[in-house]
């Protein structure tokens, strides 16, 4: 099996989808059980758990550990999906997971998913070079999740809020009843902001179980933000064809976090928005709950302060400034927010970051099962839209949600993403913003035309 046959495993299932199921422990079973040890921490929500995760893994990391995590989905490459200290496994190495995984799911009779080929590959590469702790993504649901068939022991959900309702449910109470799934007896729980019918179902579902830990942000969990003056170097903004920009901010964000463990000072928060300080707190206490089930060794607040500072997040309100296309150069801001919920909380920042000059121009697209309509009407009406599909499988067609746009003043069409990009730097002209959002499928195609490495 060569790179490109790995990849289209999992293509081939996703095009076929098969009924809401979790359908790996017979594949594990048929690998010998890979994970099985596996302790860490697993994140279920419906936004912000690939920050989350990334902060954990940077500060797990700093602390001398080896930490396996498989984020999804992934932006420009597929080797994105299984990585080691944040770092993503070479094609090789990802090939020969997948080998693996092949080999072992056609000695089965039972059908397989895309999540499950993923979540073995994973685990099947991590036996492989030995990891000490895991850092795991549950995908849209939680109950029914692949991820769920590791016991890992600390278990977090971010929020919870109206999205992949074709699969979960249109209800808060639905949602958060999938996302709670991931708890077993004997967790450390981890809870982010949850909409009072939200909060109510998992209240419930931890109640159906034994010996859990619970803590809250807003309650045992507490952050609180300000500013600082940037460190010399610090890495906040990426440079096109250049990976990360040397160029810092005059300030940065510092957090306070504290856990019934104890209060951590001047956590710098790289990642841009006010929503990062809290996945900022919840990684941190998720960090706790391991120190406190004897899994994460001593660590000095600067050790955990300076792998905070070096977590990185692509595609999560990411400038790119200088950013070119062909002869344009200008500034680009990508966003892979892809429900109402989450465009919504990032359009502060956006406003921020596009200041009081010229209205950017907007460049979105999604697919297929999203809520295009709504997460339209969060987005500033004033600014040009540009709306176009990306290469997805579950695209939508553009020419459906220019429809969604027909009280918008500006609103343009483009058949694929370069054509949009090219259109967008014309619209904003030199020196201008370009805001990427809609998709993380949008954003990871906007990366590679803009020249920007695999992260």
């Amino acid at each position: 099996m060569d790179y490109q046959q790995a990849q289209n495993l999992t293509v081939r299932r996703r095009a076929t989808p098969l009924p809401v199921k979790n359908y790996l422990p017979p594949l594990l079973d048929a690998l010998d059980r890979p994970g099985r040890e596996l302790r860490g921490m697993l994140v279920a929500g419906t936004n912000g758990k690939g920050s989350t995760c990334a902060f954990a893994v940077s500060g797990l990391a700093a602390c001398g550990l080896r930490v396996g995590s498989m984020p999804g989905p992934h932006l420009q490459e597929s080797t994105e999906r299984i990585r080691v200290n944040n770092v993503p496994v070479s094609r090789s190495a990802y090939t020969a997971a997948y080998t693996e995984v092949d080999a072992a799911a056609r000695r089965l009779s039972e059908p397989l998913d895309a999540p499950a080929l993923r979540a073995a590959a994973a685990v099947v590469h991590y036996r492989r070079v030995g990891i000490d702790l895991a850092v795991m993504e549950a995908s849209a649901g939680g109950r029914d999740t692949a991820v769920n068939s590791f016991d890992l022991g600390v278990k977090v959900i971010t929020n919870v809020a109206l999205d992949h309702t074709d699969m979960l449910g249109d209800t808060y109470a639905q949602i958060a009843w999938a996302k709670a799934g991931v708890v077993r007896d004997g967790d450390h729980v981890l809870l982010g902001d949850l909409p009072p019918e939200a909060e109510q179902m998992v209240r419930q579902v931890l109640d159906g179980h034994s010996g859990l830990t619970v803590w809250r942000l807003g309650e045992e969990i507490r952050v609180t933000a300000g500013t600082a003056d940037a460190a010399p170097g610090a890495a906040y903004e990426a440079k096109a064809g250049d990976g990360p920009s040397s160029v810092a901010p005059a300030q940065r964000t510092v957090a306070q976090v504290t856990t019934p463990l104890g209060t951590h000072r001047d956590l710098p928060c790289p990642l841009r928005g006010a929503h990062q300080e809290r996945n900022l707190a919840l990684a941190v206490a998720g960090i706790d709950a391991l120190r406190e089930r004897g899994l994460v060794p001593d660590f000095t607040e600067d050790r955990l302060r300076e792998g905070l500072a070096a977590t990185t997040w692509p595609g999560r309100l990411e400038l790119v400034r200088p950013a070119r296309l062909d002869d344009w150069s200008g500034a680009v801001l990508l966003d892979g927010a892809h429900n109402p919920h989450s465009v919504a909380t990032v359009v502060p920042e956006v406003r921020r970051i596009a200041g009081a000059g010229q209205a950017p121009v907007l460049v979105f697209a999604a697919d297929e099962t999203k809520a295009s309509a709504e997460m339209l009407d969060e987005l500033p009406a004033e600014w040009p839209l540009l709306v176009t599909r990306t290469g997805s499988l579950t695209a939508a067609d553009p020419d459906r949600i220019a429809r969604y746009a027909v009280d918008r003043p500006h609103t343009h069409r483009a058949p694929d993403v370069p054509a949009a990009l090219r259109h967008a730097a014309r619209l904003t002209g030199p020196g201008g913003l370009i805001v990427v959002i809609g998709s993380l499928a949008l954003v990871g195609e906007a990366r590679t035309l803009l020249g920007l490495p695999p992260g």
